[in-house]
């Protein structure tokens, strides 16, 4: 700690107060959320989520303070493989929670591996060779490309045999984006990016044509070659169609939207949101995918802007350091973490108000979680580590 405070004018202070006003956001209105529910525990969860961004502030400082070389050079091998190892478990010992099975004791394995890619993508393709003959050019070309697929693949298939679909695929333009910026057969990923897109809008394009079709052995014979399992196929069905099933599959996002629209400019309160007190906006989801709403609509459209001015706060600065840092290690861990965090709030505020297929994913440190709030401050305490460290001699 003596050399962090040592080099505490290096430190990015904007990204510094923008996380901890956040951590105190959440911790606020994860109170009122819990304010609905009917067991005293989940009432008090707001401490437990205090003491959690207390946690993972000290894990921030404590790696801010720790040269990121040193730590990618003997952790990120190692903690990747442990968190291999921690996803295995989970799938053989876990225990199953809102059907999937993704909790092995108290955390989740999956957020954990999510930084562990990060590290090793940032280890492998920042350590990079001098030009020459064996240079660059032959180390990430298309075998460097399918080594990247491997390292976020194999933990992005386990992740999905628990399932959670929206975690593996969080992981895709993560990897993706550091890939990239790395310059790995540049020409391949693109391909393989505009593959997906076109992939992806076919399987939306299938269930849509499905879901128009007036026949039902018409639809049947349409959705056997939709590869989805049912659940799946469901959350598209209310992503294209949100007033179609409006009590049933549609009832949560209906809800939010209700909730978000009804807090108007300015909101109607801390504590005053109807739609979550009256139950409307299920507990069930208020405190974690659905935060938001309960946000919205007490803190309004403006509430909403200073939130999401508080996520650039960390965003701007965390590129600012990519774009500034000379190694290629800290630029590549800089560029995975704000690609992270900025993939997590555009899922998750995207599909309150309908513009993505609802899944799983928190909103940084708003959303209740212990496992990925202390995933998400460690992982910038790594970036506020490049920032301190970036130009020393190791």
């Amino acid at each position: 700690m003596t050399a962090f405070f040592a080099k505490y004018k290096r430190i990015d202070w904007i990204m510094l107060v923008c996380m901890l006003m956040l951590a105190v956001t959440g911790v606020r209105f994860i109170q009122s959320a819990g304010g609905a529910r009917a067991s005293v525990a989940l009432q008090e969860l707001w401490t437990v989520h205090a003491w959690t961004a207390a946690a993972g502030l000290l894990a921030y400082l404590a790696l801010a303070s720790i040269d990121y070389r040193k730590l990618l050079k003997w952790c990120a091998i190692p903690f990747f493989g442990v968190s291999i190892a921690m996803l295995v478990a989970v799938l053989l010992f876990g225990s199953v929670r809102y059907g999937g099975r993704r909790w092995l004791w108290f955390f989740q394995p999956s957020e954990i591996s999510k930084l562990a890619v990060i590290m090793l993508l940032a280890y492998v393709f920042g350590s990079r060779p001098e030009n020459g003959e064996d240079g660059p050019q032959r180390r990430f070309g298309w075998r460097g490309a399918l080594i990247g697929m491997a390292i976020f693949g194999v933990p992005a298939v386990l992740i999905l045999a628990e399932p959670d679909l929206g975690t593996a695929l969080v992981l895709v333009p993560t990897s993706f984006v550091m890939l990239l910026a790395a310059r790995v057969w540049t020409t391949g990923l693109v391909s393989t990016l505009m593959a997906g897109l076109l992939a992806a809008g076919l399987l939306l394009g299938s269930v849509y044509v499905a879901e128009r079709a007036t026949v039902p052995e018409e639809k049947a014979r349409i959705y056997r070659y939709v590869p989805l399992k049912d659940h799946q196929i469901k959350r598209l069905r209310v992503f294209l169609f949100p007033d179609t099933d409006i009590h049933g599959d549609g009832y949560n996002l209906r809800q939010a939207r209700i909730s978000i629209g009804s807090g108007s400019w300015w909101g109607k309160g801390f504590g005053e949101g109807l739609q979550k007190r009256l139950g409307y906006l299920p507990p069930a989801v208020s405190m974690n995918d659905f935060i938001f709403a309960v946000l919205a609509e007490e803190s309004g459209f403006v509430g909403c802007v200073r939130l999401l001015l508080l996520f650039l706060g960390i965003l701007i600065p965390g590129l600012r350091i990519a774009w500034t840092c000379e190694d290629d290690r800290g630029r590549l861990l800089a560029i995975g973490v704000c690609t992270l965090v900025f993939a997590h709030v555009y899922v998750n505020v995207a599909m309150s108000i309908g513009l993505m297929p609802i899944t799983g994913l928190p909103l940084p440190f708003i959303s209740a979680g212990r496992t990925f709030l202390i995933v998400v401050m460690a992982a910038l305490g790594l970036v506020q580590s490049v920032a301190v460290h970036s130009n020393q001699t190791t």
